[in-house]
């Protein structure tokens, strides 16, 4: 089996499900190949893109391969300037070769002017299309060049964001014409999100042959005929680990569970798609990772959890995984304790990111957080003596929050504005197999089958155009609050965050 990660997303670090597959496929007797489609493709649209007459551009194309090994030299971390520099200059030579194809292309998006992936006729045509993708010209001759490689008879893409459909169709068109008698199968978050779509029928059956949510593993080896016999398989990175990534070292992603062990929050996916909570136990998580780490030498893991639990934290303190590691948590009363928190930040704990919200506690309550206030100021206070970077996640104009409720919120960060690092700022989107959409009014929010939000009148008035109005002149313009924002990494955000100083 073929098992590819599509462009496009942000190139700095392996695809998670790729290294997860391969174990559980090899370990159960069968052939696999996993390919990491996404960065080198970008790599090969950087190098193969000619330059432009305007002064920023022109600069971009000479010293682009400056600037990639800026991203891979951890110094250049230190150096917001330079860092921000080398991260713009790469940004503009995508964007020059977007533009020529009516795409807005960049590190972390790929929009086509003329196709949504929202749209599942969109889709079909990027598949009928293929030629006219800007990443044909590469991933055609690697495709190639794979199956020359090895006979594949069953061909899966792991697709996890929007930014990828358009391309992932677009290769699933390109082997339906020249290889139809492979088998093809869509995985992934994406997928698991359309799968989930109260009524969801398949508007792909002619082009894809199998779906699989959630967890592919245990389907995928059903679909090879054999049953999985093994609950949990260490991940394999052999076959990723010298990609050309655009990170200062191999960042390690790692899952310690999927779904989420609180599955409580209002409006949530977790909640909405009932994915089910599976938990890999705290000391096999720390002997996965210590091998791991002996392994790759990573220079960051990244846990990929909706939240680690405080079992696995607390493994974690015991037994250091041999690296500087980050990831979600919730803020709950193990994070109050500040011994604790040491014992985190001396087992490698670099950042954490904190699922906060709000600065109102009625709004906390409304959305069901489990989150007390006092404990979060705490939690927050912990965390900056011990030395661990916080980025903090916050969500304007959900239906109990107005004007009133988001002052709060605005106070609540300028207080404790020196224990966050980091913030992620974010308008509600409400999710179309939300149980709570029968008790509002609602509306299409994108044009589009496909789409994965609904709009809604808020009951309080709140509604978005007041929400984005109100961040922009005047949480952003709060000193204290600008003074965070402007220290985020831009494009890559938090997955480059724990890199900064």
């Amino acid at each position: 089996m073929l098992i590819i990660y599509p462009p496009l997303s942000k190139g700095c670090e392996p695809p998670a499900a790729l290294p997860y597959l391969s174990a559980a496929l090899t370990a159960h007797g069968h052939s696999c190949t996993i390919c990491d489609m996404n960065i080198e493709c970008l790599q090969h649209i950087l190098h193969s893109t000619e330059g432009a007459t305007d002064t920023w551009s022109s600069r971009a194309f000479k010293h682009l391969d400056n600037n990639l090994a800026t991203l891979q030299d951890l110094d250049n971390y230190h150096n917001f300037d330079r860092y921000g520099r080398a991260v713009a200059d790469i940004n503009r030579v995508l964007e020059i070769a977007g533009m020529r194809l009516n795409l807005q292309l960049s590190l972390a998006n790929y929009q086509d002017n003329e196709k949504s992936p929202l749209n599942s006729s969109d889709l079909r045509q990027a598949a009928k299309d293929f030629h006219a993708n800007i990443f044909f010209p590469y991933f055609s001759e690697k495709l190639e060049e794979l199956l020359q490689q090895e006979h594949h008879n069953h061909i899966g893409f792991s697709l996890s964001y929007l930014s990828q459909a358009l391309c992932a169709f677009a290769m699933i068109g390109y082997l339906r014409v020249h290889h139809p008698d492979i088998t093809i199968i869509l995985g992934g978050g994406l997928v698991t999100t359309w799968l989930s779509k109260p009524g969801w029928h398949t508007p792909f059956a002619d082009l894809v042959h199998h779906f699989v949510a959630g967890q592919g593993e245990k389907p995928l080896l059903r679909l090879l005929g054999t049953e999985q016999k093994m609950d949990h398989l260490r991940p394999s990175y052999a076959a990723l680990r010298d990609n050309p990534y655009l990170a200062p070292g191999f960042i390690l992603p790692y899952a310690t569970s999927t779904g989420c062990f609180w599955k409580k929050c209002n409006f949530c996916p977790e909640t909405s798609e009932n994915n089910p909570y599976r938990q890999v136990p705290p000391t096999t998580t720390a002997a996965d990772l210590m091998s791991l780490t002996k392994a790759t030498k990573p220079i960051l893991i990244h846990l990929l959890d909706n939240a680690i639990s405080p079992s696995t934290l607390r493994a974690l303190s015991e037994q250091p995984p041999g690296a500087p590691w980050y990831g979600f948590v919730r803020i709950d009363a193990h994070l109050a304790d500040r011994e604790f928190c040491r014992r985190l930040r001396a087992s490698g704990c670099v950042m954490l990111k904190l699922g906060l919200e709000s600065g109102d506690q009625k709004v906390l309550n409304s959305m069901n957080k489990g989150t007390d206030l006092r404990q979060a100021s705490k939690v927050l206070e912990n965390l900056h003596e011990a030395g661990i970077a916080t980025y903090v996640y916050l969500l304007f104009g959900t239906p109990s929050e107005t004007r009133k409720e988001a002052e709060r919120t605005r106070s609540f960060v300028e207080k404790h504005h020196q224990a966050i690092s980091f913030l992620n700022l974010a308008i509600f989107n409400l999710p179309i197999s939300s149980d709570e959409i029968a008790s509002l009014q609602v509306t299409d929010f994108y044009t589009g089958d496909l789409s994965m939000y609904r709009n809604f009148n808020h009951p309080l008035g709140w509604d978005r155009a007041e929400v984005r109005r109100y961040l922009h002149t005047t949480f952003k313009r709060s000193a204290k609050i600008a003074e965070i924002l402007r220290k985020d990494p831009p494009i890559f955000t938090s997955n480059h965050a724990p890199f900064m100083k």
